[in-house]
């Protein structure tokens, strides 16, 4: 399956956060089944609140297109967005959301109508995988791991 795959690539950018020590949420986004941008969180590196991997993924695929509208792209991202990155991925037109692990305390399923009227948002994708990133790194962070 596709959202699979691409999840998988998700899942890649997702380890490369981790061996920089940032929380590790992986995106990239997919153009008639082509990658045209690939994310990882930059929020440390960078020492920007605004670096999710999200807004990274945006900022490239936006590069790659030429445009600031993304109305034929899939972005696939290891963690449910944020309300900060569900508004851009709207604001860019996105077509289509795929995440992995649902984010209970910040993730943007406590807010309708937060996406783009067309968007499509699937969840849940690898999700056992994405989430395990997520406990492994903060289970070392809180001296657990």
């Amino acid at each position: 399956m596709d959202d699979e795959k691409y999840m998988r690539k998700a899942l890649e950018q997702a380890k490369l956060a981790l061996e920089k020590d940032e929380v590790p949420i992986g995106a990239v986004v997919v153009c008639n089944g082509q990658i045209i941008a690939r994310a990882c969180n930059l929020t440390e590196t960078l020492n920007d609140v605004t670096a999710h991997a999200e807004m990274q993924a945006i900022t490239s695929a936006a590069g790659y297109i030429g445009g600031k509208y993304l109305t034929d792209c899939t972005l696939y991202v290891t963690v449910e967005p944020c309300p900060m990155c569900a508004g851009a991925l709207a604001w860019a037109q996105v077509s289509r959301i795929v995440y992995g692990a649902t984010d209970e305390k910040r993730g943007c399923h406590h807010f309708s109508g937060i996406h783009h009227p067309k968007t499509v948002v699937v969840g849940g994708v690898l999700e056992s995988e994405c989430a395990a990133l997520m406990k492994e790194f903060f289970a070392k962070k809180r001296g657990r791991g």
